[in-house]
């Protein structure tokens, strides 16, 4: 069963009327509204079409989150073939929030590492809503380095609000993890792209996006802190999270002209939800792309482009002489 957000209600009332007609035409034989399905299905694709052409930055956050959005192991099973997934830091345990392994890439060795959000309820508790715990990215360093020794490129899927803010896993080290993980995501002498597909928040994030090529869904954002916590900072307000959303910058459109990434991949109308094939396939030619791209490049040049690519991030231009 769809699910919609709040501001998709008159998509939702068209469509729940075609679903009614439908029922009424199966039970019916007599009645033909093929007709009028044919008209309110038009409707309902314009009103979408009009919606998601204009979204506010609240509302793309909103879509961002979306429940039935393709995550992490959707790409695995979508792109990856072999796929071998790996678990442990060798130090603590495992962190299910973390996706990590090996596998073939349309043919080539790869290395895929991802925040799995879940997909329902039990799900959900066992990735611990894709926030991940000093162990999480531990795991990622462990496969990085591992591929790094044997020539695998990398590649990042990034989905979380934030890295697990509880008590222990600041006890064992979850600022030290992320710096580490960000550290080793720089040095490697091997190419990485990394894909935000949903949300991509604060250093959560960044512990698997440092990468040659950053690639962004077209409604996913990409934020230093949530709209929701931004607001209760600035405001001490949280329900001005849309009043943040706005000033923070955070949708792949403003990403793009900061620099911040270096493609935005297209979403199907509507959202990755309504059609999350369409989104996956998408996604797996801007990757290869991506990788393509990066090809022949020897270890000193994938580490120089890729420390060139962050550190002109922000920076003005050059100032021509005269």
């Amino acid at each position: 069963m769809r699910s919609y957000l709040d501001f998709e209600k008159p998509v939702a009332e068209l469509e729940a009327k075609v679903e009614e007609l439908r029922a009424m035409a199966a039970t019916d034989n007599a009645v033909s509204v093929t007709e009028e399905i044919g008209r309110l299905e038009s409707k309902a694709a314009q009103a979408l079409k009009e919606l998601y052409g204009e979204l506010t930055p609240w509302q793309k956050t909103q879509v961002a989150r979306h429940p039935q959005r393709p995550h992490c192991l959707d790409y695995v099973r979508g792109l990856i073939t072999d796929f071998v997934p790996l678990a442990g830091d060798r130090k603590f345990g495992d962190d299910a929030a973390i996706i990590a392994g090996f596998g073939r890439f349309r043919g080539d060795s790869i290395c895929i590492l991802g925040h799995e959000k879940g997909s329902d309820t039990e799900s959900r508790l066992k990735h611990n809503f894709g926030m991940a715990r000093p162990e999480g990215y531990r795991k990622a360093v462990r496969l990085m380095e591992m591929a790094d020794r044997f020539g695998i490129p990398v590649l990042s899927l990034v989905d979380t609000a934030g890295a697990y803010p509880g008590i222990g896993a600041e006890e064992r080290g979850q600022a030290e993890a992320i710096a580490r993980s960000t550290d080793v995501c720089l040095g490697l002498g091997v190419p990485n792209v990394a894909v935000i597909l949903g949300e991509g928040g604060s250093g959560g994030a960044i512990a698997l996006a440092t990468a040659n090529k950053v690639l962004m869904l077209e409604h996913a954002i990409y934020s230093v802190i949530s709209p929701e916590g931004a607001a209760s900072i600035l405001w001490r307000d949280s329900t001005k999270a849309q009043d943040a959303a706005t000033n923070m910058k955070i949708t792949a459109q403003d990403m793009i002209r900061f620099g911040v990434i270096d493609q935005i991949i297209t979403e199907p109308t509507g959202g990755a939800h309504r059609d999350p094939g369409e989104t996956i396939a998408s996604a797996g030619d801007a990757i290869a792309a991506a990788f393509a791209d990066l090809k022949g490049l020897g270890r000193d040049a994938v580490r120089k482009a890729r420390r060139d690519k962050f550190l002109a991030i922000g920076r003005l231009p050059a100032k021509t002489a005269g």
